[in-house]
């Protein structure tokens, strides 16, 4: 098929050179529409080296585009754009009558990447520079040899030094199928240096196919160099992967350390918390939506976040009052209530949005991301969870040290009886302490809906993670469920790599046990009285 259609391409290119005019559009378009897929491909790349193809904003660009819309018809040897029910020239644009026998042209998966292709070729003659980079990404992820003399143009005549190291990638991928070995052997070394897992992929198809010696020896020679530099790039993603995990830990965790590792209670509707919030963050969506102009979607989440807090705070604080604060000190029985609650929330929230996951839209700022090396881009909707992670933890961390809530809270968790002798109130603290750790959970949450669906089953998934990521880092201690989080949210990566998801989660577990086997007080223990009561 490829042989066929680069022999078209040739005899037009040999017709073109016997007359002194380009291929007028007319005839392009009219071979464009034939029966024959070959002619048309032909036919379709002539058009587009046509000196008078008149860039993304011509009669060919229109004419590309009315074929992929499947809105191109022939009868008699001529093609007819229909929309609607007017029918129009092609070639002029002149409103046309539609002959009664005009047939629909049709076309298969081949015809519509060469048409998307040819509309990258034009788009390249574009004013805006990011309509060029992304036409000759295209154009470098589809080589093809037709498209050298336009890729020569374009590269002629661009000052962008992206577009061109783009255009420079797809000449060399499109010589990678000439037939002089000279040219082959030049593509392969420019190649080489790029280092990017789409030239890896040329090489080892090429290496594959290669019947010359020196070419052959100069592709085993960069293969492994590419792979050797695009290891570095996914031992850097898999750690950055590792820290948004852990950061995403650290959230579902640091509710839990304070009503389960300063208070003692086993909250195993934790999880049910964090889907408040992340339901919460659903609801400030839709309301933006629906009720305010577009231009301010993107703050949705500035909203969000204090809704989240306060929707799950409140839920805590209803739950502390009327179920927790008659069970402390007995921690199974805590587990067995908050494990009621849960199953109540969770049946509740199905009653109110479905059983079916609802989805969060990333705001505009935190779409896309930076890439860092040809396999490496850091997302930003990743990134801003680390932030938001570790600028949750900080405010926690101040509160608990510097303020007069903390302050209670330390005092009645290491001796209620003297807290309550010296005036504090130690019923109300339990309140807030309770609300805090659930408000935090409703951080969890809000984070949590930038990366998934929310859905009724979201806590769960994170639960468990909780527990052993408090319990690791040693109850009661910020700093441990800190280190504890992001340990494992790396090692959880790292062993996903070589063992895979699986694996990788049985021996993070075997690991824990063994750990708390050898130091049951975890990575950092209480110390002084608290540590002795």
């Amino acid at each position: 098929m490829k042989i066929l259609h680069l022999a078209w391409v040739s005899a037009l290119g040999l017709l073109l050179s016997l007359h002194s005019h380009a291929l007028t559009a007319e005839q392009a378009f009219a071979m464009a529409a034939a029966e024959d897929n070959d002619a048309r491909a032909a036919a379709i790349n002539a058009a587009v080296l046509a000196p008078d193809a008149g860039g993304p904003t011509g009669r060919t660009a229109a004419y590309l585009q009315a074929l992929a819309d499947d809105a191109v018809r022939t009868a008699g040897g001529k093609a007819y754009v229909v929309q609607g029910d007017a029918a129009s020239d092609p070639a002029t644009g002149a409103a046309a009558k539609l002959p009664a026998d005009a047939e629909e042209v049709v076309n298969n998966n081949y015809l519509r990447g060469v048409i998307e292709s040819a509309q990258a070729a034009l788009a390249l003659s574009s004013s805006d520079v990011q309509q060029r980079r992304k036409a000759a990404r295209q154009m470098a992820a589809e080589p093809d040899a037709a498209r050298l003399p336009l890729i020569a143009k374009a590269l002629a005549g661009e000052s962008d030094e992206q577009v061109k190291a783009l255009l420079g990638r797809a000449r060399a991928a499109s010589l990678l199928g000439s037939d002089d070995a000279a040219q082959r052997l030049q593509a392969v070394r420019q190649l080489a240096g790029l280092k990017t897992p789409e030239t890896q992929l040329l090489l080892n198809q090429r290496l594959a196919d290669e019947t010359d010696p020196a070419v052959q020896k100069a592709i085993q020679a960069a293969l492994p160099a590419i792979a050797e530099s695009l290891a570095w790039g996914e031992r850097l993603g898999a750690v950055f992967s590792g820290l948004s995990l852990g950061s995403v830990l650290l959230l579902a965790a640091l509710g839990l350390a304070i009503t389960y590792g300063l208070m003692g209670v086993i909250n195993m509707a934790h999880g049910e918390l964090i889907m408040i919030g992340a339901y919460a963050t659903y609801l400030v969506q839709v309301l933006f939506q629906r009720w305010l102009p577009e231009a301010l979607f993107g703050w949705y989440l500035v909203v969000a976040v204090p809704v989240a807090f306060a929707a799950a705070a409140l839920v805590g604080a209803v739950l502390e009052r009327g179920v927790i604060r008659f069970l402390y000190g007995r921690p199974l029985e805590t587990l067995l209530a908050t494990f009621g609650i849960s199953l109540v929330l969770q049946q509740s929230v199905r009653s109110l949005f479905g059983a079916q996951n609802v989805g969060v839209e990333n705001p505009a700022w935190m779409s896309g991301g930076v890439a860092l090396l040809p396999n490496l881009t850091l997302p930003f909707n990743r990134i801003a969870i680390i932030a938001f992670a570790f600028a949750v933890l900080g405010a926690v961390a101040f509160m608990i040290a510097r303020t007069r809530l903390g302050l209670f809270v330390r005092g009645v968790t290491q001796n209620r009886a003297m807290a309550s002798c010296v005036g504090v109130n130690t019923a109300r603290t339990d309140t807030y302490a309770f609300a805090l750790g659930s408000g935090i959970a409703g951080l969890a949450g809000c984070a949590l809906s930038q990366i998934g669906n929310v859905g009724p089953d979201l806590g769960q998934n994170y639960i468990v993670d909780s527990f052993l990521v408090v319990v690791l880092g040693g109850v009661g201690q910020l700093a441990g469920t800190v280190y504890a989080a992001l340990g494992l949210g790396v090692l959880s990566k790292l062993l996903e790599g070589w063992t895979g998801a699986v694996l990788a989660k049985i021996a993070v577990l075997l690991f824990i046990v063994v750990f708390i086997q050898k130091r049951p007080q975890g990575i950092f223990a209480l110390k002084g009285r608290s540590a002795e009561a």
